[in-house]
């Protein structure tokens, strides 16, 4: 980079292995480019990651010496690959990279079902489920075996609802609606239900989905999980 600064020399400058001068020139760069900002911000996780991490033996095929040059050229080279991809697919390739060279410390960030990033040492929720676990949930009255609840939020276009669903086994196709107190019906939100289902033996995780109603608290009588059958899965009264 000494004779023009290169934007994928970022993971370098993250893991402080460039020289002085190199350094210095990126450093000014980083000022006029709020691209390779954003990017130094999430690579930061990297960094730390790799603080104090010696060198690997011969048993982690293509990672060397554990020489954090390695390291830089496997993400320069994943960032080249995809520069036309969003930011998070490339931090997902740093991340796998770094581990390759670190033995399996996870780094980088954690991708969540939502497809939001979650920086290592934080929650890998997903937001629908950090919502549900930080709300006041309203318990369901569910069909045989099956259970939930919703979190509710009051916004200024109607009522956020996120939910909380164990004991289903797929395929099923679902939909969260909301029912006002004269029988008007909207939906939330919909989804597909595996054949392994949630909340179930061998399965154990519950689903968690979110959507929206423009309707606000006082015109919900209650919410209803429906089966593209026509069953009701969950009754959750408001």
């Amino acid at each position: 980079m000494t004779s023009r600064v290169e934007h994928t020399d970022v993971g370098a400058y993250a893991l402080g292995i460039l020289g002085e001068p190199d350094r210095t020139a990126f450093s000014d760069h980083l000022a006029t480019c709020p691209s390779c900002t954003a990017e130094l911000r999430e690579l930061s996780g990297v960094a730390d990651a790799l603080a104090g991490i010696g060198p690997l033996g011969d048993d982690v095929a293509g990672a060397g010496e554990g020489n954090p040059a390695e390291v830089v050229d496997l993400l320069r080279r994943r960032r080249t690959a995809d520069r036309r991809a969003r930011r998070g697919t490339f931090v997902i390739g740093a991340a796998a990279a770094v581990t390759l060279v670190a033995g399996g410390i996870a780094a980088g960030t954690a991708i969540s079902g939502e497809g939001g990033s979650v920086p290592v040492g934080h929650s890998a929720h997903g937001p629908a489920e950090e919502a549900y676990r930080t709300g006041t949930p309203l318990a369901g009255k569910g069909a045989s075996g099956v259970t939930g609840g919703l979190v509710l939020e009051t916004k200024g276009w109607g009522t956020h609802a996120v939910l909380e669903l164990r004991g289903v086994k797929g395929p099923l196709e679902c939909e969260l609606v909301a029912v006002s107190p004269t029988g008007e019906r909207r939906v939330v939100t919909g989804w597909a239900v595996p054949e392994r289902g949630y909340g179930v033996p061998g399965s154990p995780e519950p689903l968690y989905v979110h959507g929206g109603v423009a309707w606000g608290p006082a015109g919900i009588d209650h919410f209803e999980v429906r089966t593209n059958g026509g069953d009701t899965l969950l009754t959750v009264a408001v």
